[in-house]
């Protein structure tokens, strides 16, 4: 049986499982998959199937390589190395969340394992501000750019926002990161981004 066909079955087998999502959004109130989820059953089905996954990451690229312990054939799932830069962080803590990121979403896409859109959960609860009020022209002041932010590849802008919100000691610092991110959204997922912002700015508020 070829190392493909043992990954086919693989996947056949972690799609019967009921496997439930611990991973919570406590802002928009969407769940999603942890790798502690699924990691003990995929685990429990290579040793039955005779397979062994393990995860390198290098200053470019990350690989998972599956190894049929039988043949020694292979299969590589390959994902772009990225940074993140999340505030109050160690290098070596944003190293870890990276990596952590990246492995959750190797092991997803060799496995096939699909998750519902995060914005399906969400209301669309849309804060009414009134128009402003015309006021007259005053000199403009030319103010200096904020640093563009990044988002770690295989991270979705949502999780990002949530992180990057709650790292937010005071609001001079969360009004520039929400119109930022702002910008790189639409449609519902502004309505997330807004529903992450105000319940951040109601908790720095209190």
């Amino acid at each position: 049986m070829s190392v493909h066909l043992k990954l086919t079955k693989a996947r056949v087998k972690l799609s019967k499982l009921d496997i439930k999502k611990t991973g919570h959004n406590k802002f928009s109130g969407y769940y999603y998959y942890e790798l502690g989820d699924f990691m003990p059953h995929i685990q429990s089905i290579f040793e039955e199937l005779g397979l062994c996954g393990t995860v390198s990451f290098g200053q470019e690229m990350a690989v998972l390589t599956i190894v049929d312990a039988e043949s020694g054939q292979i299969v590589e799932i390959t994902s772009p190395m990225s940074e993140a830069n999340l505030k109050g962080m160690h290098p070596v803590q944003n190293l870890g969340a990276v990596q952590t990121y990246i492995r959750r979403y190797l092991w997803t896409s060799a496995l096939e394992i699909t998750e519902s859109d995060a914005i399906d959960s969400t209301a669309a609860d849309v804060e009414h501000k009134p128009k402003p009020v015309a006021k007259k022209a005053e000199p403009k002041v030319e103010k200096p750019k904020e640093p563009e932010v990044t988002i770690p590849d295989g991270m979705s802008i949502l999780e990002f926002a949530d992180q990057m919100f709650a790292a937010s000691a005071s609001m001079d610092e969360l009004k520039p990161m929400f119109a930022q991110l702002w910008k790189k959204t639409k449609g519902d997922e502004q309505t997330v981004i807004l529903n992450l912002y105000n319940a951040r700015k109601a908790e720095l508020e209190a």
